[in-house]
């Protein structure tokens, strides 16, 4: 049943996993603990660098890079401050990203504002409003399962070099399991564990590989599903805060294909080592379909 929830002012650490497995730390709710706080840091040092230009260090990825990267700005029943995830564009007026950015268990959006061709989730680029959002029926709040959801543009956006979206999977790849293959991940979220949002927290890219999922729940036990897909961390490498909801692609025959939707990582940190831990897009596939 095609269920999609209109966004409206009426409507009254996903990227966080303990390494036994345990989801109780998910009461939490992403948009307090980490969404809400990160967005706010990241508006300052943004403001910062509108005001008085690039700061020293600072390297900003070029937009082209990856044109499908949405950021993704939500705000938040009873919270007056913003929180933030990021997305994929998969058509002119789909994003896909993950479920427990509208609603982390705790607290639930009331409105989103996409933000596209932009390496700042604050300033510049194309902003639009979706104005539906589709949850995937058997999203779990608790445990993070089917952890997905696509979120309706209002028309069409203008496709242009910093804004074009990205393939989904077809052909031989909807059943390869990519272990062992390099992947792609990209977000606006923190680079460091040691830090706070600063210029290097625009959207950046890392190179991961895929591991089994035998591997990954090997760490994270079963919270980790079939429909997962996860990278190692070897080297402190992977998803970090405020990176939910972003795409995980793989280039095949010389062509980018989305893969996965960022959804958690180790609450004990992201430069550790511990996998990162994906909503597998071939999973998802038939539902993605109905919503496009």
């Amino acid at each position: 049943m095609r269920v999609i929830w209109i966004l409206s002012l009426l409507f009254v650490v996903a990227c966080s996993a303990s390494e036994d497995g345990s989801n109780a730390h998910y009461q939490e709710g992403y948009h307090q603990s980490i969404g809400i706080k990160d967005a706010a840091s990241r508006k300052r040092y943004e403001d910062q660098i509108m005001a008085l230009g690039p700061i020293v260090g600072g390297v900003i990825a070029p937009v082209a890079a990856h044109p499908y990267l949405v950021g993704i700005l939500i705000d938040v029943i009873g919270m007056p401050s913003q929180s933030a995830c990021g997305g994929s564009l998969i058509s002119a007026s789909r994003i896909l990203t993950a479920a427990h950015c509208w609603n982390d268990g705790r607290f639930q959006a009331w409105r989103f504002t996409a933000v596209l061709g932009s390496p700042f989730l604050f300033h510049g680029g194309l902003r639009l409003f979706p104005h539906g959002i589709a949850v995937h029926p058997n999203y779990d709040k608790r445990t993070l399962a089917n952890d997905i959801a696509v979120l309706y543009l209002p028309g069409n956006v203008p496709l242009s070099s910093s804004i074009q979206p990205i393939r989904l999977p077809h052909g031989a790849l909807l059943n390869h399991d990519l272990t062992g293959a390099w992947s792609v991940a990209s977000g606006y979220g923190r680079y460091s564990d040691a830090v706070s949002p600063t210029t290097n927290t625009m959207a950046r890219f890392v190179s991961l590989q895929v591991i089994s999922l035998d591997q990954c729940r090997g760490v994270f036990g079963n919270a980790v599903l079939d429909s997962n897909i996860c990278t190692n961390g070897y080297g402190g490498v992977g998803i970090c805060r405020g990176d939910s909801g972003g795409p995980l692609t793989v280039t095949y025959h010389g062509e980018k294909i989305l893969v996965g939707v960022s959804s958690f990582v180790a609450r004990y940190g992201c430069e550790l080592g511990f996998p990162s831990v994906f909503a597998r897009v071939t999973s998802f596939m038939d539902w993605i379909q109905r919503h496009m």
